[in-house]
C-alpha cells in the first residue's frame, strides 16, 4: 500500500486549487517542424543565476514526447483576454494552431502574439515527478508586455484579480 493510498485525489486537487496561478502555454517545434503547445498552470521560476524556470507535463499527455525531444521551448504567459487560447491549447489533438497569431522564437518555439510575457528556453534538465515529468529550462531570451491583466486560475476556474466571490462548495472537508 502506498503512503498516499488514503488521499482522495478529488479533494487533493480542490485543496491545491487554493493556490492561485497564472496560465501559460508551453510551445515547441515538434515532429516534422509542426508546432506543439499545451496549456499549463504548473509554471515557476527556479533561479535567477542562471536564469531557470520549470513546468511539469502529465506522462499521459499527447505532446510529452515532442516536448521531451524539443531543442527549445517557449513559455507564453497569457493575459485575461486570452482565455480562449488557454481553452484551445488545453484540448488534446485538435488543430490548436488554426487562427493563432504567432512568431517563431528560440529553436522555432512559437511565441503567441498578445501574451503578457515570453520566456524562450533551452532544455536544462528533466526529472521524474511521479505521474508528471518536470522540465527545467534555461532562459535564453525573454520579453514582458505588462499592459494587460493576467489570466488567473483559482478554485477550478478562470478569475479576474478583481474577483472576490467564494465558490459555494467551500470550505473543503478536512483531510489528514
Amino acid at each position: 500500500m502506498s503512503a498516499t493510498a488514503d488521499v482522495d485525489p478529488r479533494i487533493f486537487r480542490q485543496a491545491l486549487g487554493q493556490f492561485a496561478t497564472g496560465v501559460a502555454v508551453i510551445t515547441a517545434e515538434g515532429v516534422n517542424g509542426r508546432p506543439v503547445g499545451m496549456t499549463m498552470s504548473s509554471f515557476n521560476s527556479v533561479s535567477v543565476d542562471p536564469p531557470l524556470i520549470l513546468f511539469s507535463i502529465d506522462r499521459r499527455a499527447f505532446s510529452l514526447q515532442a516536448m521531451t525531444e524539443a531543442r527549445g521551448y517557449a513559455v507564453n504567459i497569457l493575459g485575461r483576454d486570452q482565455e480562449h487560447l488557454s481553452n484551445k491549447f488545453a484540448r488534446a489533438l485538435d488543430d490548436k494552431w488554426e487562427a493563432v497569431e504567432h512568431t517563431l522564437g528560440h529553436e522555432a518555439a512559437p511565441l503567441i502574439a498578445g501574451a503578457l510575457a515570453h520566456f524562450e528556453c533551452a532544455p536544462y534538465a528533466q526529472y521524474d515527478g511521479g505521474d508528471h515529468v518536470i522540465f527545467v529550462g534555461r532562459v535564453v531570451k525573454f520579453m514582458a508586455y505588462p499592459a494587460n491583466e493576467p489570466l488567473v486560475f483559482f478554485r477550478g476556474a478562470y478569475r479576474s484579480l478583481k474577483d472576490a466571490e467564494r465558490s459555494p462548495e467551500w470550505p473543503l472537508p478536512m483531510h489528514y
